[in-house]
């Protein structure tokens, strides 16, 4: 079957199960499966879990999935940004990732009510999950991901494991759900903070901030003098709260 979609399909056997052994150390009722592909991931997955929703955009993969007739596998036609999950309360989710797209795909699994979530993706995104503050991968998608999840590089996957192999190395991420920050009680409001903190990551939060919230206030805060990137998760919360108690502009 050629290729499509830009898809690199994994075919290392071990590398297969050691991911399915990652998402399902002990057997799962549901899993979700996203981008199954050929299903060489789906079959180790089927192995470990009572039940596999595997969600594919090619038609002609999908089809060949729902040839098989396995009555644990449920095959969904669709783009997995746009299908509504709510019929599947799964409580594991598990796929190679299409790499134009992990990040809208991190946005809608993160919050999600999961118990974990293991990832094949780009290495270069992978480090950016598992980044810590004063380093150049740390930003926006680094704390966007410890809001919900706690990050984990599991292990690398070298090019030539694929067919046919992409330009870049791989590497298999686990997500564990973390509970809710007490700190961060507006999401959605943080997460725009944090936004105009990262927008321009050589600048410090005063002048990438100014325009939220106006110098004065900001200089009465020294991690202003700061960049984003010099800051953990709950340093960035503590100041979002500060700076919101001041009335001032809203973020």
């Amino acid at each position: 079957m050629p290729r499509r979609l830009g898809q690199h399909f994994l075919h290392h056997r071990s590398i297969l199960d050691r991911i399915a052994a990652a998402a399902c150390p002990e057997e799962e009722p549901l899993v979700i499966e996203i981008g199954p592909g050929k299903g060489a991931l789906t079959m180790p997955l089927l192995a470990r879990a009572e039940h596999v929703v595997a969600i594919e955009f090619d038609p002609l993969l999908a089809a060949d999935l729902e040839a098989r007739h396995e009555p644990r596998l449920t095959v969904v036609h669709g783009d997995f940004l746009k299908v509504d999950l709510t019929p599947w309360p799964a409580t594991v989710i598990a796929g190679n990732l299409p790499y134009y797209i992990t990040s809208p795909i991190l946005e809608k699994v993160l919050p999600m009510p999961i118990k974990h979530a293991v990832f094949l993706m780009q290495k270069e995104v992978a480090e950016r999950l598992v980044a810590v503050p004063g380093t150049r991968e740390y930003g926006y998608l680094t704390v966007f991901t410890r809001l919900y999840a706690e990050p984990k590089l599991l292990f690398t996957v070298p090019p030539g494991s694929f067919q046919p192999p992409p330009k870049v190395d791989s590497a298999v991420v686990r997500l564990t759900r973390v509970p809710p920050s007490p700190d961060i009680s507006d999401t959605a409001a943080f997460l725009k903070f944090v936004s105009a903190c990262f927008m321009h990551k050589r600048k410090t939060l005063r002048n990438n901030l100014s325009g939220l919230y106006g110098r004065e206030a900001l200089d009465r805060f020294p991690e202003a003098g700061k960049r984003a990137e010099q800051l953990a998760v709950s340093e960035l919360a503590a100041l979002f709260a500060r700076l919101q108690n001041l009335n001032e502009k809203p973020c």
